[in-house]
């Protein structure tokens, strides 16, 4: 199967999962352009990055128009994680490419371990709470840089489970998380940009925005406990191959 073809279906199932979960797009596209089209890892996670900015913010627009994203606190919790995202891109490119490959392989499965954990029943009402949102963004934004994910799968569960946010609301508001973060530690990484393969990029990324629409339709007809579990089983699943391929 030639790249380019690899690229659309992957791109779909991308886009899907970020318009759907509101995140996981970055953690199967790292995966994906490494093991499927054969990018080094630290290519990988800037192809990501492009990838992932330019189909969160098609996301975005689809739930903001339905009323799904909590501006402030959505805002909040991205602008302090902005210098997180650049220093953390700038990092990355010093680092071994085995430890980022471990790396971003536990923090998804942390993650996903999160989400399955049965919630508060009192949760689900949306709480601003400054201190909170803004030590939660810091420690996303200098994931999102150092492992080139765009921090959906780590949003997602943060908005949910620390600030008390419904499901749906989270899964809007992190796309304006995503779409922040990422443009920010795309700035670090400007020179790493230059010598990527655009010719599968550019396939990768327009499928990936077109499913973006489809995966907001498919949300409006699943209960948010559903996308949850669906979230973190497929976090769990990328993680546990991931792992797998960096110690046999």
């Amino acid at each position: 199967m030639s790249a380019a073809i690899l690229a659309l279906i992957t791109g779909a199932v991308i886009g899907l999962a970020l318009g759907a979960l509101g995140g996981g797009g970055s953690v199967l596209a790292v995966p994906a352009l490494i093991y499927l089209l054969g990018f080094p890892p630290v290519a990988a996670a800037t192809a990501s990055l492009v990838i992932v900015t330019v189909t969160s913010a098609t996301a975005l627009f689809a739930h903001a128009r339905d009323g799904h994203v909590v501006w402030r606190t959505g805002l909040l919790f991205a602008a302090t994680g902005i210098v997180p995202a650049m220093l953390g891109g700038a990092l990355a490119g010093r680092l071994p490419p085995a430890v980022l490959t471990v790396a971003f392989a536990a923090v998804a499965a942390a993650a996903a371990i999160r989400m399955l954990k049965p919630r508060n029943s009192s949760a689900g009402t949306v709480r601003v709470r400054p201190g909170r949102a803004a030590a939660a963004g810091v420690g996303l934004g200098a994931v999102t840089g150092v492992l080139g994910v765009g921090g959906g799968f780590l949003a997602v569960p943060a908005l949910v489970n620390v600030l008390g946010m419904r499901m749906r609301a989270a899964v809007g508001t992190s796309l304006l998380v995503i779409t922040v973060n990422s443009l920010a530690a795309l700035a670090m990484r400007t020179g790493a940009a230059d010598s990527l393969d655009w010719a599968v990029i550019g396939p990768f990324a327009g499928a990936a925005i077109l499913g973006a629409w489809d995966g907001k339709r498919l949300a409006a007809k699943l209960s948010g406990h559903t996308l949850q579990r669906v979230f973190a089983l497929v976090l769990l699943a990328v993680a546990g191959g991931m792992l797998l391929d960096a110690v046999v």
